[in-house]
């Protein structure tokens, strides 16, 4: 409706409707209604929407005029010039609004019911400045919820300063929290203006070093859709350009001085550990896909930052990415690559050679032996999991390696388990069986749990063991899709001897990656195709019926 950014008249706000709503959308006419009526759906916490059409070309702005002629709540402002990021339209959002507390929507994104009466009810209740609450991504179409920062948000909390909580620097988001206005423009925190990437990691910093006293709700308050095969990646998505990194780079760059700035050097740490631990496994678990270019300078740019760290901010890292550093400080090339994507898998594996330095000390390789695999000689604590992996939990994790060959037949197959000793640590454990589980990663159901018994290795550096392989009661399970491929994981824990149970994930090996077709007595066939994903990680494919097997065969024709 309205075709300035200067502030107007809201509406009047009652007792209850204490929220502003600011929704950014450009070139998104399909989804931003959703969005919008998200936010209004609220109910009557929410006094006005405000939509900021980032000058889209594709009829946005015409939609949110429209929907606005029905919605006395929502507001539209209509930006003249493409502002090329997210935080510009933001900012003139947050400078309409009028409200006491203030939210942000992107306009692919929607609001689960109740979002803002759970954290609007627990700022007042706490008098808060800032609330929080859990955030899913929704892999779309699949409909798969993955929790966003799950252990930060498990039981409600109140911190009377992020000095106390230094793990809330994880929660980059800006879109899973309210905000008191007040608190914003008091300390002059907006977000970055024009062309910038990564622009909620400095908002994020700034509302930190202001150090408000923050309030966390287990509610689910954000629905972060994630949509892989749309034709305009997000920016988080879209990582093929190794400007990505570099823009992600300069936003933790800003990020530690904001808060260095501040005195904060919690915080400043707990940051560093953050890029290591999140930031830095993300992006080395795609390198190998990327061309040489892409790598020589992606590397470069790792090493520039990293040589910044202190030695405390490494060792605060969990083993897989402080290793991962120091091999990446240590080599002036891109190398390893396949053990380096391995390492940075979640959870992670360390693939032999297992190589010791002159003092017996676990080194990263006979070359590189001044990168020391601290934490992993005799007696050493093992490291607790740094989050929760799906069918692991936050089981400790060493960085076994369990190799898994699976071979398909005619009717039932099976999989042949290699589990590699490391540094001696299972060794002393004694390892007996593997439990895996099959878990449909649409929705992390759990299929069915294969217990693999072990024995040693005649090299005496491994166990093996070998286990049938049914797939098919995989198509039969509830809420199983009939005619589409299903992706499965495969998940392990590994009992020992002395008690002792290590979760770890299975690393696709062998010549048994090949699709197949299967007999089934209820839906005739089933056709299971074992792959290795970008991680090195063993998954599957499972279909069922006729039409799956006539669907794949005509693809393949017309290519």
């Amino acid at each position: 409706m309205n075709d300035a950014l200067e502030p107007q008249p809201g509406p009047a706000l009652s007792s209850a409707a204490q929220v502003s709503v600011v929704v950014i959308a450009f070139n998104d006419a399909r989804h931003v209604a959703d969005a919008v009526r998200s936010a209004l759906a609220q109910g009557d916490a929410v006094a006005e929407v405000i939509a900021v059409d980032d000058a889209s070309t594709d009829g946005t702005g015409a939609a949110l005029d429209a929907l606005a002629r029905t919605e006395p709540r929502l507001r539209v402002l209509h930006r003249g010039e493409n502002s090329g990021g997210c935080g510009s339209p933001r900012n003139d959002g947050l400078r309409a609004a009028t409200g006491q507390y203030v939210m942000f929507l992107d306009s692919d994104d929607v609001l689960p019911p109740g979002a803002v009466p759970a954290l609007l009810s627990a700022a007042r209740q706490h008098r808060a400045p800032v609330a929080a609450g859990a955030c899913v991504r929704r892999e779309l179409p699949a409909r798969r919820d993955v929790p966003w920062q799950p252990a930060l948000y498990r039981e409600p909390a109140v911190y009377d300063s992020p000095d106390t909580a230094p793990q809330l620097v994880r929660d980059t988001l800006c879109v899973n929290k309210l905000y008191a206005r007040e608190f914003l423009t008091g300390h002059r925190i907006a977000f970055p203006e024009g062309r910038y990437h990564y622009e909620d990691f400095v908002f994020t910093a700034r509302v930190l070093a202001a150090a408000p006293k923050i309030v966390t709700v287990p509610d689910t308050v954000y629905i972060w859709h994630v949509r892989r095969a749309a034709a305009q990646q997000s920016i988080s998505l879209d990582r093929k350009d190794v400007a990505n990194w570099r823009q992600r780079i300069e936003a933790h760059r800003t990020v530690l001085r904001i808060l260095g700035d501040a005195g904060r050097k919690t915080l400043v740490q707990a940051a560093a550990t953050k890029f290591l631990d999140h930031d830095l496994r993300m992006y080395v678990r795609e390198l190998h896909t990327r061309g040489i270019d892409y790598r020589t300078e992606w590397w470069q740019l790792a090493r520039d930052h990293l040589a910044s760290f202190e030695e405390a901010e490494l060792r605060a890292a969990h083993a897989p990415a402080r290793w991962l550093a120091r091999v990446v400080l240590a080599s002036s090339a891109p190398r390893d690559l396949d053990r380096l994507t391995q390492l940075a898998a979640r959870p992670g594996r360390l693939l032999p050679p297992y190589a010791t330095g002159p003092d017996g000390a676990p080194v990263w390789s006979a070359d590189l032996p001044e990168v020391r695999l601290d934490g992993l000689s005799p007696g050493d604590t093992v490291d607790a999991a740094d989050e929760d992996v799906p069918g692991i939990g936050a089981t400790p994790v060493l960085p076994v390696t369990i190799d898994a060959d699976p071979v398909l037949g005619t009717a039932r197959g099976v999989l042949r388990l290699r589990v590699h000793d490391l540094y001696g640590r299972l060794a002393a454990a004694g390892p007996v069986s593997v439990d895996l589980t099959l878990q449909r990663r649409r929705d992390e159901r759990p299929g069915p749990v294969l217990t693999v018994a072990l024995a040693p290795a005649t090299d005496g550096t491994a166990w093996t063991g070998t286990v049938m392989l049914d797939l098919a009661p995989l198509t039969e399970l509830p809420g199983s899709r009939p005619d589409e491929p299903e992706p499965w994981d495969v998940t392990a824990r590994v009992t020992c001897a002395d008690g002792t149970v290590i979760g770890a994930g299975l690393r696709a090996v062998g010549a048994g990656l090949r699709r197949r077709v299967l007999p089934s007595r209820r839906r005739l066939v089933v056709l299971a195709q074992p792959y290795t994903t970008t991680g090195g990680a063993l998954a599957f494919r499972v279909a069922s019926g006729p039409r799956s097997v006539w669907r794949i065969a005509a693809r393949r024709l017309r290519r």
